[in-house]
């Protein structure tokens, strides 16, 4: 029997988000060039921990750990890796888990961040290279990236998993096929891991950040005011909790904009 997108049991969260204590804990984060990934990055380095920090564009990543290297001089906390890697590169992303376990031995936390639009159309007018991309990226990558650190993410003593997903996901949206199937896709993942490794150390959940001031969104949405929406660092302090060693939640949703957890239920 199969599981409905539709959330029952939604759980309220704080009015803002706590910051925890991540020192000495190893993160790897993807898209962490720009938009949430990057205050991600920079919010959990400042928490204390050691920001793997994965992205295409090498002068954002350079920005950030400009940032990073200010802010440890100022607090003696945190500090990043810089991994230039696309992730349509799988076997990249294979070499990714390698170089952790090689220097570290574990992972303590994943956020699975980086992602792309595709086009706002008909489905039947996607192209197929546009398809292939938004499934290779959003989807593939990141069963991939699972595939190479799930080994490292159980090795540690609290091991959190974060896949970004979206609303999207559940909405049905005219026009917005590719992406939508990606990201419930994407949902699938973190509930079938999080119910293998639910007697384990390991957290993994999905997280929504709902609409947000970022480049995709305006790709998507071009007319909209931008400063009707929350900064994506905002955003981004709502991922850090999920990341907490004192974290007990798995195999559910965070929505950022609604501030709190939701989980799944059968189809009526």
């Amino acid at each position: 029997m199969t599981t409905s997108p539709d959330k029952v049991d939604s759980e309220e969260a704080a009015a803002t988000p706590s910051v925890p204590d991540l020192t000495g804990r190893v993160a790897v984060v993807t898209g962490a060039s720009r938009g949430i990934g990057y205050f991600i990055a920079k919010q959990m380095a400042a928490a204390g921990a050691h920001v793997i920090a994965v992205a295409r564009t090498v002068g954002g990543l350079e920005e950030l750990d400009d940032e990073i290297k200010a802010e440890a001089a100022r607090t003696g906390k945190g500090a990043a890796t810089l991994v230039p890697l696309d992730l349509a590169d799988m076997e990249g992303i294979d070499r990714l888990g390698g170089a952790v376990n090689d220097r570290w031995g574990k992972l303590d936390i994943l956020v699975a961040n980086a992602g792309v639009l595709g086009v706002i159309a008909p489905i039947g007018h996607v192209e197929a290279k546009t398809f292939e991309k938004v499934m290779t990226i959003n989807l593939t990558s990141t069963w991939r990236l699972i595939r190479s650190v799930d080994p490292l993410l159980r090795k540690s003593d609290a091991g959190r998993a974060i896949l970004m997903s979206s609303g999207a996901a559940h909405a049905g949206r005219a026009f917005w096929a590719p992406y939508a199937a990606s990201k419930a896709a994407v949902e699938a993942f973190a509930r079938s891991w999080a119910d293998e490794t639910r007697n384990m150390p390991l957290c993994v959940n999905a997280f929504d950040p709902g609409a947000t001031r970022t480049a995709m969104r305006a790709q998507a949405m071009p007319g909209e005011d931008p400063e009707t929406l929350p900064h994506p660092s905002e955003v981004a302090a709502w991922v850090l909790p999920l990341a907490s060693p004192a974290l007990t939640e798995t195999g559910r949703i965070f929505q950022a904009r609604q501030k709190r957890w939701v989980s799944y239920r059968l189809p009526d």
